[in-house]
């Protein structure tokens, strides 16, 4: 008896779900991307050659604009609504007095002992008031700060 030999069927494999998957990830990684708010104020940096390269958490952001306005922010949305009110939750900063930064320098401490100071002014900004600012620092204890520059290309 001869024996009868089966022809033999090819494999397929459904890319549906390959698809799917892949489109998942997709609308996945669009909807919890955080994108950057746009800044409250505009400024031109001052160029520089220093290379040091700034905190990416626990920042505390002072903010000179080129009108002598002052703008105090933070990395933390907890923070913000802590200092600021829930309603400046979501900003990035909010304009502030030199006669209040003091006290808001001390609560700001106090809330988060490792929060880094960044100092960054418009370069057309006067000096009068970044040494205020400098001066309001140092009374309340801050003695690190880093001041925020363009590096300049050679």
């Amino acid at each position: 008896m001869p024996k009868i030999k089966k022809h033999r069927l090819g494999v397929s494999i459904d890319n549906t779900p390959l698809v799917d998957i892949g489109f998942l990830l997709l609308t996945f990684f669009m909807l919890t991307t955080q994108f950057k708010p746009p800044e409250e104020v505009q400024i031109i940096l001052p160029s520089s050659h220093s290379k040091f390269l700034l905190p990416e958490s626990n920042v505390m952001t002072v903010t000179i604009s080129k009108d002598n306005r002052i703008f105090l922010g933070f990395d933390s949305q907890h923070l913000m609504s802590k200092l600021f009110g829930e309603e400046n939750k979501l900003r990035l900063a909010v304009e502030v007095t030199t006669k209040e930064l003091p006290d808001l320098f001390i609560r700001a401490r106090i809330a988060n002992p490792k929060l880094r100071t960044v100092v960054k002014g418009d370069q057309e900004a006067e000096y009068g008031l970044a040494e205020d600012v400098m001066d309001i620092l140092q009374k309340t204890q801050i003695t690190r700060f880093n001041l925020v520059t363009d590096l300049e290309n050679d």
